[in-house]
């Protein structure tokens, strides 16, 4: 499927780069800048945010989403953001190249519904304890709806391991790909809740045959006001985005890049 001008799901792998929240022009500008000098093909970036507690950051909401799109259009990069309910869809439909469905609505059925007659990518994490087969069983009810632009997005899982915030299911990946016909893309930074586990796990990501990264990037993300203790800096993610090519390599993969470079000019 192509996202604005880059293709996901081919022989070319895609990184998904950003900030867990959107906070502010300054903010959005400055990781905008850093993912996409470092190689990153999509922006990311949270203006609805699913928080844990009632009395943490809830996102900047609709002034967030034209910031992270002025971004994505300064900076050239597509935008990838979450929609939490049926009635921000058309919202977020007119300014995100990705509508993004969250792991705790992976199965808001009437959510899932809407989302198929959106004629949008859909990025659909897989839930917190969510069996492989409900996961594809909830993407079918976006491809059932006449949306077939679906990305399923492995997460990682809740289990009995209380060091990591999730377990990453790299087997899932690989049974995804064999038993679906959707690209995988894997997010390593919720799977892990720790910065210096993200560049094994994407590189273990790569191996596996995931066909794309989304990573949480941050500025400055000890004054993050949303999972900043599980953000890349700037510093660590170029890092990663050197070491991916070797594995990449290894089965027969690249990062993705434009047939004609002047497409992504003029996209931009």
């Amino acid at each position: 499927m192509r996202v604005g001008p880059v293709e996901v799901g081919g022989p070319g792998f895609v990184v998904m780069a950003g900030p867990c929240a959107v906070e502010g022009a300054e903010q959005v500008q400055h990781a905008a800048s850093v993912v996409a000098a470092a190689g990153a093909h999509v922006l990311r970036g949270g203006v609805f945010k699913p928080r844990t507690s009632p009395y943490a950051f809830q996102g900047m909401g609709e002034p967030g989403l034209h910031v992270l799109a002025e971004a994505g259009r300064r900076h050239g990069l597509p935008i990838i953001s979450e929609v939490m309910e049926s009635a921000q869809i058309p919202l977020m439909e007119a300014s995100t190249d990705i509508l993004q469905v969250g792991a705790r609505n992976m199965q808001n059925y009437s959510l899932l519904r809407a989302l198929g007659k959106v004629r949008k990518p859909v990025l659909l994490k897989r839930g917190l304890s969510a069996t492989l087969q409900e996961w594809l069983l909830a993407a079918e009810y976006i491809l059932d709806g006449g949306n077939e632009q679906v990305m399923l997005c492995e997460r990682g899982i809740r289990t009995f391991e209380t060091e990591l915030r999730n377990t990453l299911d790299l087997a899932a990946v690989a049974w995804a790909k064999q038993r679906s016909h959707l690209p995988v893309i894997v997010d390593p930074s919720h799977a892990t809740g720790d910065p210096a586990l993200i560049l094994p796990m994407s590189l273990a990501a790569a191996a596996a045959g995931a066909d794309g990264l989304l990573i949480e990037v941050h500025p400055k993300p000890e004054q993050a006001m949303c999972d900043g203790h599980q953000a890349l800096t700037p510093e660590r993610f170029e890092t990663l985005m050197r070491r991916l090519p070797a594995v990449l390599d290894a089965v027969d993969r690249h990062l993705w890049r434009p047939e004609n470079p002047a497409q992504v000019v003029r996209a931009r």
